[in-house]
């Protein structure tokens, strides 16, 4: 029985325990499906739900068919992003973290990045703590991040890497919970990126202050975080059309801007891959704003293969069967009749 005992043990610390972490995670106030957030960005759907009624610009029956309704709410890609909403706490556990853990030694953090200045030109002076610091070290640790996730996820587009990011576009409806149908290699490319950039930032940040600078926060996210998930965040991934209008969406991303991110319309392809900044979509080239009139748009990819992301075997092992075929010649999918395969002509390389 003792040899037997940490198989059980090991078993609940890499399934049961997960799953119980990220159900318990709706009520944690920092959490981005957390129900402070979902009950923000569903408050704003029903006030633009009345305003539509009112002037009669939406012919909704109800708030529940404004919002998709049984339709979209528990269409079969909704109840299979509930499912792997689970499961990717599990993939988390037992694969994202221990290879984080195996290369996290060989990154330079922070710390590193402080001590290799220090050694160069000399220790600074300690400037302390202060509200000023926090507040502008907070700013740096936001725009650094999602500067990051912005070039991350425009790599992602790329014919190479498409078939892993192509899981999270192939749900035909959006609900704020398809935010989590990630594959977990792109996850693990975000995660190292992120921390190799914010590592370089905030080691030049703590060398610059004379040490380590503690981040403002609220509810322990940090403030522009907490802001920006305030800001109807979870609408993202709906149904309902929630545009900030042309001069704000120049800096800030709005719900409609990422709806048009998925939309299976050419005119609509590698258009803003901002999370929380559209400033970058604007700076580079890739930015579609968008008005208050919804614009009539399907999600998906447009290659007319979502059969193959319906189970959680094809969002998980699918990309890797995709990826084998382009690296392997004789194993590509079949070219079309214009002599260039779907993904070619609708993915292009960067």
């Amino acid at each position: 029985m003792g040899i037997l005992s940490p198989i059980p043990d090991r078993l609940s610390e890499l399934a049961i325990e997960p799953v119980i972490q990220q159900f318990s995670g709706i009520f944690d106030l920092n959490g981005r499906f957390g129900l402070l957030f979902l009950g923000i960005s569903y408050s704003v759907a029903y006030g633009l739900f009345r305003f539509r009624r009112h002037r009669g610009l939406t012919d909704a029956r109800s708030f529940w068919h404004f919002i998709g309704g049984s339709r979209v709410n528990f269409h079969r890609s909704a109840l299979l992003d509930y499912r792997y909403y689970f499961v990717r706490a599990i993939l988390k556990v037992a694969l994202v973290l221990p290879i984080i853990g195996l290369v996290d030694p060989h990154i330079l953090r922070a710390a590193d990045y402080m001590a290799f200045f220090s050694t160069l030109w000399g220790a600074r002076p300690q400037l302390g703590q202060n509200l000023s610091l926090s507040l502008l070290y907070g700013l740096g640790v936001f725009l650094v991040s999602d500067f990051t996730h912005y070039w991350t996820h425009r790599a992602f587009h790329c014919r190479w890497l498409w078939a892993f990011h192509k899981v999270h576009h192939s749900a035909p409806v959006l609900v704020p919970v398809t935010a989590s149908r990630v594959h977990f290699v792109e996850k693990l490319v975000g995660k190292l990126a992120s921390a190799i950039c914010l590592g370089a930032y905030a080691g030049t940040f703590w060398y610059a202050c004379g040490g380590e600078i503690s981040r403002y926060t609220l509810f322990g996210v940090t403030y522009l975080v907490f802001i920006c998930s305030a800001l109807a965040a979870n609408l993202r991934h709906s149904h309902v059309w929630l545009s900030f209008g042309p001069l704000l969406e120049h800096v800030l991303n709005s719900p409609a801007q990422h709806q048009i991110h998925h939309s299976d319309a050419p005119r609509h392809f590698h258009k803003n891959f901002g999370t929380n900044l559209s400033l970058w979509d604007w700076m580079f080239g890739t930015l579609y704003v968008t008005n208050a009139k919804p614009e009539t748009i399907s999600f998906g990819t447009a290659e007319q293969d979502s059969h193959r992301y319906l189970t959680l075997y094809g969002l998980i092992v699918t990309p890797f069967v995709d990826t084998a075929r382009q690296l392997f010649p004789a194993q590509r999918a079949q070219v079309d009749a214009s002599g260039s395969s779907t993904l070619d002509r609708i993915y292009p390389a960067n």
